[in-house]
């Protein structure tokens, strides 16, 4: 593997999903940015519906997307050279350095594995030939002994890479000491020894209420120390990782005179960090329902991407939401996955996402109709709006800039109006009155002047905020750096 030429390196593991790794790997890229090291994310192997273009078309996942953005430099799929992307509870879409390889069922995945360890070796080998310092995050649990046989992703790749680990915990969620020290006892002594530190993340309150905590935890977890304690940061407006954020209840109520916008929780939900941007503007409600009782009387809905679209039309039928949606009077948009599902009919000839020969009606709100191909469509864009009914009146003509992953073709039927321009086709289309749209351009809300567009066609009367990231990514690294002992961390880089 390489030899001096080859980047420093910090890995950050965790006791379990969702204690905090990839907000610290951000703002640790951030932090290493701030710093004049050349530093690039890391993560072997992520799972998640959650994904995004590269500049070169490939597909990976979104939060490794984020990270690269944070240490400022464009993403590259070497950054998540296998993404997973959950089809079912058994089965899943296998993305290998940014291309849809073949779909697995779970109990099979342990068997590709041993074909995938070199392709994560090549990548991070790769990744550290450019870079100074690369960041690698691990997934769930390093301590899951019935999975450890198959890993991938975790001391595997610390041990590959003679990494110093950092072991996250959550304090918010409880039991954060038996964690990590029963994280520590479940590895192996030469696991254990690459551990060098403890993060206990997400405090609330007074530190000093932890007292000899740390103390007592070194004491009992094979004398590794605790290198900071990071208090939880609220409305950071970073993107979480994956879909479980959307279990967080929101604590705002429905504004008084603003705008409430549903966005129907699909089963198969994806890309649902696209409309942050719109959760952002003062006097604006998001709310994420599934259920037809929690709808309520908003302003608009969204049907957001699906990987699973026919499954998900079903489930709508089933539920109630798509009779609804066809009822509702204001505005509809629907968006990649969402916006076939506006459509009059859906065909999956192939079987991409479903039986081959499958076919069904769509909610028939749009004149379109669309087929899936094998062949995924994956790519940054630049758009023109050249719709100019309704909310696109305001900017048709501008340009607009996003992303998009899709497996279908969508053909526009008679009378439909396109809403985009892209180089020689278009993309997209609305109802005569603009009430009613949708395109494959996910990312579409991160423009400013479309957002603001749109939702002043629903009685939005705000003054609009600019969708940036920076002053998250610098606010992230601030926290981080105040709580952590960063020249102890470097010494553990070296």
């Amino acid at each position: 593997m390489g030899g001096e030429a080859m980047a420093r390196v910090l890995m950050i593991q965790g006791t379990h999903s969702g204690a905090g790794k990839s907000l610290i790997v951000t703002g640790l890229c951030r932090i290493f940015a701030q710093d004049r090291y050349r530093v690039a994310p890391f993560k072997a192997q992520n799972m998640s519906l959650n994904a995004g273009v590269t500049p070169e078309g490939g597909e990976m996942g979104r939060a490794q997307i984020v990270q690269a953005e944070a240490a400022g430099i464009p993403p590259h799929t070497d950054m998540n050279p296998i993404l997973l992307k959950p089809e079912d509870h058994r089965r899943s879409q296998v993305v290998l350095n940014g291309r849809a390889q073949t779909t697995i069922e779970a109990g099979n995945f342990y068997s590709l594995k041993r074909e995938l360890w070199p392709h994560v070796t090549a990548a991070l080998d790769r990744l550290r030939a450019q870079v100074d310092l690369v960041v690698i995050e691990g997934a769930g649990s390093p301590a899951e002994i019935n999975l450890k046989a198959g890993d991938i992703v975790n001391m595997r790749v610390a041990q590959y890479a003679q990494s110093p680990v950092l072991l996250v915990g959550d304090i918010d969620r409880g039991g954060v000491f038996a964690a990590l020290v029963g994280t520590m006892a479940l590895l192996e002594p030469e696991e254990r020894a690459l551990v060098k530190g403890f993060l206990i993340n997400k405090f609330r309150g007074d530190p000093a209420l932890l007292g000899d905590g740390p103390t007592l935890l070194q004491q009992r977890a094979f004398d590794t120390p605790t290198l900071g304690v990071i208090p939880y940061l609220p409305d950071l407006n970073i993107a979480e990782e994956d879909s479980v954020a959307l279990d967080q209840p929101t604590l705002e109520g429905t504004p008084s005179s603003g705008v409430d916008i549903a966005i129907l929780r699909l089963p198969h939900l994806s890309n649902f960090d696209e409309f942050d941007s719109l959760k952002r503007e003062p006097g604006v409600q998001v709310r994420f329902v599934e259920r037809l009782a929690d709808v309520g009387e908003p302003q608009a809905i969204i049907l957001p991407g699906s990987k699973m679209t026919l499954a998900d039309l079903q489930w709508l039928s089933e539920s109630g939401l798509a009779e609804r949606v066809r009822e509702f009077g204001g505005a509809v948009v629907g968006l990649c996955g969402g916006y076939q599902l506006l459509g009059d009919r859906l065909h999956d000839p192939h079987g991409v996402e479903s039986p081959p020969g499958s076919r069904a009606e769509g909610l028939g709100l749009l004149p379109v109709a669309t087929t899936f191909a094998p062949e995924k469509h994956t790519t940054q864009t630049s758009a023109r709006v050249i719709a100019g009914c309704g909310a696109f009146a305001a900017v048709r003509g501008t340009w607009v800039r996003g992303y998009e992953i899709h497996a279908g073709h969508t053909e526009l039927g008679d009378g439909a109006t396109p809403v985009l321009q892209i180089d020689d086709r278009v993309d997209g289309a609305t109802s005569p009155d603009g009430r009613v749209w949708g395109c494959y351009l996910h990312g579409i809300f991160e423009n400013d002047a479309f957002r603001h567009a749109w939702l002043r066609s629903l009685g939005w009367q705000g003054r609009g905020r600019a969708f940036e990231r920076e002053s998250a990514y610098n606010r992230l690294a601030d926290h981080v750096r105040a709580h952590v002992e960063l020249a102890r961390i470097y010494e553990l880089i070296g």
